[in-house]
């Protein structure tokens, strides 16, 4: 998938659950409990928290958890400090990772990350050291069966998006700022258009091509990163050709 994570585009072929249910629940509450803390328990006025609500009852989490999660945020009811950390690295071949992590112990969950990348071929790096090849955008996918090229292009284009990239998959690629990934969203609902993808995320600016030996290690390293805890996303750069995943497969 261009400009996407290709990691996500590989567990969606592959039908991968991203993480045990009980661990869904635990990333979630983090983010209300963090979400609440810096922008207060109303999710009418805090977008942050009204998404993590959203993403909590997507997951079917019970509405109890989410108002204790609140509760936590906004200081009525105690809980542990949760911390944001954002951590950088390269895989093997040299690809670049960028891991956020919600945790209430730094020190272990950094210890922890470092030990998962050195497994798999990797390194942990210094701050700063892989952030510059990522750019937070809007990503949304159609599918192609759902609507016209021309007709969604010049609608998403139209209503503000950046770019619009259609390939060989059964999907169409439209790429907006964070500012005007709402509009475009609103537009594609007000003319029933279902999105596949619909998020805020970080994409490469520039990707690296893995080779059939580098491969197997980067999926087994990815998929540990985010079955991990205290890890709330990962983006890369990697691309592996789809003929090195068959072969995987």
């Amino acid at each position: 998938m261009g400009g996407h994570s290709h990691w996500a585009g590989i567990k969606h072929k592959k039908g991968l659950q991203d993480v045990k249910r009980g661990k869904i629940f635990t990333k979630l509450i983090r983010e209300i409990t963090i979400a609440a803390r810096l922008g207060g328990g109303d999710p009418a006025g805090n977008a942050r928290l009204r998404k993590a609500i959203e993403d909590s009852k997507a997951a079917n989490m019970p509405m109890e958890n989410v108002k204790r999660g609140i509760q936590r945020g906004t200081g009525e009811i105690p809980g542990a400090i949760i911390e944001e950390l954002t951590y950088e690295g390269y895989g093997p071949g040299g690809i670049a990772i960028l891991c956020e992590s919600t945790t209430d112990n730094k020190n272990r969950t950094t210890s922890e990350i470092r030990k998962i990348f050195s497994s798999h071929g990797g390194n942990l790096g210094e701050a700063g050291c892989v952030s510059y090849l990522f750019r937070q955008k809007g990503y949304i996918t159609v599918k192609k069966s759902s609507a016209s090229e021309d007709d969604l292009m010049a609608l998403a284009l139209d209503a503000g998006a950046e770019d619009f990239k259609t390939d060989e998959s059964d999907a169409y690629e439209i790429i907006t700022s964070p500012k005007d990934f709402d509009p475009v969203i609103k537009k594609l609902k007000e003319k029933n258009i279902s999105t596949e993808t619909a998020e805020v995320t970080m994409l490469p600016s520039t990707e690296i091509q893995a080779g059939e030996k580098e491969a197997t290690q980067i999926l087994q390293l990815m998929e540990e990163l985010e079955n991990h805890d205290d890890i709330k996303n990962v983006y890369d750069n990697f691309d592996i050709p789809d003929k090195i995943l068959a072969q995987l497969e």
